[in-house]
């Protein structure tokens, strides 16, 4: 792999197989798992999908006449 330029960053271009391995797509979020001199590890960064998966575990029912009302949730 080669580091380039990319604006005021730099940046590494992650060959196919790595990405092919990581299912990898563009928009995904990777985080450095660990660095030393020699050699960086990556994993793929779950932390948003895992939340939105939670948010849908909670799926509670809201009654049919429920109007949420933004000045009253504001109101303190």
């Amino acid at each position: 792999m080669r580091v380039s330029k990319w604006g005021n960053s730099l940046a590494v271009r992650l060959p196919k197989a790595l990405v092919e391995e990581l299912g990898l797509k563009p928009g995904d979020a990777v985080e450095v798992v660990s660095a030393t001199p020699e050699r960086v590890s990556i994993a793929k960064d779950e932390r948003r999908a895992l939340a939105v998966e939670r948010m849908r575990a909670r799926a509670w029912s809201v009654p049919e006449d429920y109007v949420f009302d933004r000045e009253d949730a504001n109101t303190r």
